[in-house]
């Protein structure tokens, strides 16, 4: 079902009923090493996930001391509300606006060992088409890249670019997360960085 209001008024809303919802949900994760290093807060990595997952995979790891990347756009305010009230600690900048102050916000925690979450689709699109701001990120830091995707049984989509997902009350959730992916020296190691981190959200998605 999709749903004809924009994602800025789910996220508007975000801090209550993420909580009502979310504690209807039901989800079940599946770890590599590495994601259980970050989750237990030994390691510190950049996380990507597609903008429209944003929400459950939100919900699942609040409370871990993890930052996220936001946009400093109208739509991305909305949801750093949501992130913020869920105890994301909240880096401003994207792709388009703030790159530069978002890649140092961001090499600023990983240097303190806090992970941070990017979407690097975020935050207009094109729809699952990674930019580089994360790799760079991972790269500057000397830090692998983890992605992650959620795999929603019954959600409402809302009619926007990326047909962002609000999971129904009761909804079963799979998270799964991608082996930690290494990004190598230069341009060609950040070229290669960025696709292997689209393949493998790619990969992760093809097993729902």
């Amino acid at each position: 079902m999709k749903l004809k209001l924009p994602p800025a008024f789910v996220a508007r809303i975000a801090p209550a009923i993420l909580r009502v919802l979310g504690a209807t949900w039901r989800f079940d994760a599946r770890l590599p090493d590495g994601a259980e290093d970050v989750l237990a807060r030994r390691r510190a990595v950049v996380i990507v996930l597609w903008h429209e997952e944003l929400l459950p995979i939100l919900w699942r790891h609040r409370g871990l001391g993890i930052s996220a990347v936001v946009s400093v756009a109208r739509d991305g305010q909305y949801l750093a509300e949501a992130a913020g009230r869920l105890g994301y600690e909240l880096i401003r900048g994207s792709s388009r606006r703030g790159a530069t102050q978002a890649l140092l916000g961001a090499l600023r925690a990983l240097e303190e060992r806090r992970s941070v979450a990017f979407t690097p689709d975020g935050p207009i699109g094109p729809r699952r088409v990674a930019k580089m701001g994360a790799a760079a990120a991972a790269q500057r830091a000397g830090v692998p890249i983890l992605p992650i995707r959620a795999t929603v049984s019954r959600a409402w989509r809302f009619n926007s670019w990326d047909r962002f997902v609000l999971p129904k009350p009761f909804a079963r959730i799979a998270i799964r997360y991608g082996e930690p992916i290494d990004v190598g020296a230069g341009d060609e190691g950040l070229e290669r960085g960025v696709a292997a981190l689209q393949e493998a959200l790619n990969l992760l998605g093809d097993h729902r």
